[in-house]
C-alpha cells in the first residue's frame, strides 16, 4: 500500500517586536491514525508517518506519509502539539520576529495541491490585534526538543486548569480564612474591638470584693434613705 499525502491546512500570526507571536498553526487532518505518529520536526522540514483505519471495524486502513520543506526557519524545541481523533495540530514557532506573514508555507512554488489555507484560523496581518487563539481550550503539549513534553509544564495541561488544586487543603493551610497568611490578619472586623469590650463587661462575671463593695454601698445608700425619711418627717 502506497502512503498518501494527508491533508495539511495551516494559518500565521507575526510580530516584529514579541517574538513568541510568531507562529504558524499547523494541522495535519489524519482521521483514525493508530498509536503514535512518527513525527520529525527540524528547523527546514517537518517529516512524518503514520497508520489510520482499523480493518476489524470496517474502518479502512491507511498509510500517510509526507516530507515537507518549510518556506523559513522555526525553532523546533518551541513546537507544541495535541492529538485529536480527526487530526494533529502543532503550534510552530518561527525563528523571525516579522511584521509580515511567510510569502507561503512551503519552499516550493507554490505550496503543494495538498497544503491549504486554513480559514478557520486565518486572519489578515492588520487583524491580529485582539485575534482570538484557536487553540484556546486544547491540552497543547510541549515537543520538548522532540523528545516528549516540556519537564513540569506540559504545554500547560499539567496545571488541568487550576483543578489540581485541593481548596480544601488550602484553605486548612490558610486556617479556614481566619488571617490569611500573609495577607495582613485578613479581612478586618471595623468596631469589633468596642463591641466585644462592651460585652466583655456586661457578661463578666463579678468577683467576691466586688460583691461585698456593692452590699456596702447598697446598706449606705439604705441608711441615707432612712435619714432623709425622718428629716422630712420633721
Amino acid at each position: 500500500m502506497a502512503p498518501i499525502h494527508p491533508e495539511i491546512t495551516y494559518a500565521e500570526r507575526c510580530n516584529a517586536t514579541e517574538p513568541e507571536k510568531n507562529i504558524i498553526y499547523f494541522t495535519i487532518n489524519t482521521p483514525d491514525i493508530q498509536g503514535e505518529p512518527k513525527l520529525d520536526i527540524k528547523p527546514t522540514e517537518i517529516s512524518f508517518a503514520a497508520k489510520a483505519g482499523d480493518a476489524s471495524k470496517g474502518v479502512p486502513e491507511k498509510e500517510y506519509a509526507f516530507d515537507l520543506q518549510l518556506y523559513d526557519e522555526i525553532i523546533p524545541e518551541e513546537t507544541k502539539k495535541v492529538i485529536t481523533s480527526r487530526a494533529i495540530v502543532l503550534v510552530l514557532r518561527k525563528k523571525e520576529p516579522r511584521s509580515e506573514y511567510w510569502l507561503r508555507l512551503t519552499k516550493e512554488k507554490p505550496n503543494r495541491n495538498w497544503v491549504k489555507t486554513d480559514f478557520s484560523k486565518w486572519v489578515d496581518e492588520d487583524e491580529q490585534e485582539g485575534a482570538e487563539d484557536p487553540t484556546a481550550g486544547m491540552d497543547m503539549a510541549g515537543m520538548g526538543g522532540m523528545g516528549g513534553g516540556m519537564p513540569g509544564m506540559e504545554g500547560m495541561g499539567g496545571m488541568g486548569g487550576m483543578g489540581g488544586m485541593d481548596f480544601s487543603k488550602m484553605m486548612e493551610q490558610m486556617g479556614g480564612m481566619g488571617g490569611m497568611g500573609g495577607m495582613g490578619g485578613g479581612m478586618p472586623d471595623f468596631g469589633a474591638g468596642e463591641d466585644d469590650e462592651a460585652d466583655s463587661d456586661d457578661d463578666r462575671v463579678p468577683d467576691e470584693e466586688e460583691i461585698e463593695e456593692i452590699s456596702t454601698s447598697g446598706a449606705a445608700d439604705k441608711g441615707k434613705a432612712k435619714v432623709s425619711g425622718l428629716d422630712d418627717v420633721e
